[in-house]
């Protein structure tokens, strides 16, 4: 298999392996999906990491793959594509990418749908399709202007520029740099902090969030405002304020 979940901790880990490169080819993509669903589902797993090793996370699609399709075939194909990457996107728990080396094209949209992302000093991001004469497919021209904004995305995608770790980190593109040696380890200690925080509660933000940043102000916060009320039917609330008002904050042990 060209991508694997591992669990330890609370956390799963979506590994890729197709070496040298881990090219995101249909059949890896597929798989994605396929243990991106089974990490949503999985109550062992309380939150993810995205990992492609300790040289590469991964650099793109699967050119010689992609240039024997026309136009009719990527017509049905690039639906399956970014479902693989909205499954990612969708996972209702935590999500961190620990990128190392290249991740470019399909490599940075990838890392575009985890919720925080820790870069190795030797990484290198972009999304260059438009040196292929495309844009980016698996979400990039939407989930990269949202992080970054409009201006910022546009330089990458229309220059098709990479952009080393640092410069990934003064644009927002990366939320902390660390040596690369450190990524996987710094990553998995990230999600197994929050794998032992209450799980409809993380759930309830990330969807809060996710949800709003899509619609208006008041309807972001009818989202908000249901999910809260909501959260007071939970053990983990009563568990989490009785624990406050006995021992102070920062106490709690949720289940």
């Amino acid at each position: 298999m060209t991508v694997h979940l591992e669990v330890a901790e609370g956390v799963g880990t979506i590994r890729l392996d197709r070496p040298p490169m881990n090219a995101l080819d249909v059949a890896t993509q597929d798989r994605l999906k396929e243990l991106a669903e089974e990490a949503a589902g999985r109550e062992d797993v309380r939150a993810v990491v995205l990992y492609g090793g300790e040289k590469v996370f991964a650099a793109g699609a699967d050119i010689k793959e992609m240039q024997d399709m026309d136009h009719a075939s990527m017509v049905v194909r690039s639906r399956g594509l970014q479902d693989s990457f909205t499954a990612v996107a969708r996972i209702p728990k935590p999500v961190v990418a620990a990128v190392t080396g290249y991740a470019l094209g399909g490599g940075c949209e990838l890392a575009l749908c985890a919720d925080y992302r820790i870069a190795g000093e030797n990484a290198k991001l972009g999304q260059p399709e438009i040196l292929l004469g495309v844009i980016p497919g698996a979400g990039g021209t939407q989930r990269l202007s949202r992080l970054i904004g409009p201006s910022r995305a546009k330089d990458l995608i229309f220059t098709g520029r990479m952009v080393k770790a640092e410069e990934a980190l003064a644009l927002g593109l990366v939320d902390r740099v660390v040596p690369a040696e450190e990524v996987y380890a710094q990553a998995h200690e990230w999600a197994a902090r929050l794998a032992r925080g209450p799980a409809i509660a993380l759930r309830a933000a990330k969807e809060s969030i996710d949800l709003g940043l899509e619609t208006d102000i008041d309807t972001g916060l009818a989202i908000e405002r249901s999910w809260f009320a909501g959260l007071f039917a939970t053990e983990d609330r009563e568990r989490g304020m009785r624990s406050f008002v006995k021992e102070g904050p920062g106490k709690a042990k949720f289940r």
